[in-house]
């Protein structure tokens, strides 16, 4: 027995059926030749091997087996649907069959039963009427237990409402005396930050009216400055005016070749204190005498 045959086996065992009884052997019968038809063309594919354009031959018996085993596929596929739609019939009749049978023997068994087990019957029903009335009496305990817990949860909900509503009544006149309270807060606020604002614009005008006034003095200050330099200026320019003329005149004295006394351009002499001729260094203090009072 082959490998593959075993298999075939296996897979009837596995179903259930037992291996030597007539379904079982129908089957390998049916089956096993294509066995040893897979097994033999198995080895002969290996065997085509087509590596060039050239091997026409390798094509053809590649092609002849395909075909080969392609019938033998659809004669697998179409044996398996005739077994399996027999299978399904004779399962059909079994099913029908076997219906008719306990469609007749149920009730007649189900009746006996019931005389057999009067006893047992009739204390089961007398359990479940007993049930039946404690369910009943539970019941009706729950409903009057629900209703006094909806009556007590109702009374409590309104009396949590009343609770609620004054709450929200002292809620409410909290807030108005707050807005209240923050209403007038605020004014004051508003208030003091006006009379702070008023008393920083006075402080500023003051400030500015003190800055003015020390811009205007210190201006004057800068203008009698200025008018001081300016005469200071105006009396170095003359007394600068003076000492050059001075000293143009000390240097235009001419002395006399033939008495060496000493001569303004002018014709005028240049005498001393003790009613002598002046030297010109004698002239030239003077001079500088005479300028030195002019300064002061």
């Amino acid at each position: 027995m082959s490998d593959k045959t075993n298999q075939l086996e296996l897979i009837v065992r596995q179903s259930g059926l037992e291996i030597t009884s007539p379904k079982a052997k129908q089957l390998l019968d049916q089956f096993s030749g294509y066995f040893d038809i897979a097994a033999d063309w198995e080895k002969k594919a290996s065997a085509i091997v087509v590596t060039d354009a050239s091997q026409t031959a390798e094509m053809k018996m590649a092609r002849e087996g395909r075909l080969f085993l392609r019938e033998k596929r659809i004669a697998i596929e179409k044996k398996r649907k005739e077994l399996k739609e027999q299978a399904l019939r004779e399962g059909k009749a079994i099913d029908g069959m076997a219906n008719i049978l306990k469609a007749l023997i149920v009730p007649i068994e189900e009746y006996l039963d019931k005389q057999e087990k009067f006893l047992e019957i009739k204390a089961a029903e007398e359990t479940e009427r007993l049930r039946i009335e404690a369910e009943n009496k539970a019941e009706q305990e729950r409903i009057a237990k629900e209703k006094a817990e909806a009556e007590e949860r109702e009374h409590v909900r309104l009396e949590n409402e009343r609770l609620k509503k004054e709450a929200e009544e002292k809620e409410r006149k909290m807030q108005e005396e707050r807005a209240a309270a923050e209403a007038e807060k605020k004014r004051q606020e508003e208030a003091l930050a006006a009379e702070k604002a008023k008393a920083e614009a006075e402080r500023k005008r003051i400030e500015q009216e003190r800055e003015a006034e020390r811009k205007k003095v210190e201006a004057e200050r800068e203008k009698e400055r200025q008018k001081a330099a300016a005469e200071k200026a105006k009396a170095e320019k003359e007394h600068q005016r003076k000492q050059a003329e001075l000293e143009a005149k000390l240097k235009s004295i001419i002395t006399c070749p033939h008495c060496n006394g000493k001569l303004y351009p002018d014709g005028s002499k240049a005498h001393s204190e003790d009613g002598t001729i002046a030297s010109t260094d004698a002239a030239t203090e003077r001079m500088k005498d005479g300028i030195k009072r002019i300064s002061r």
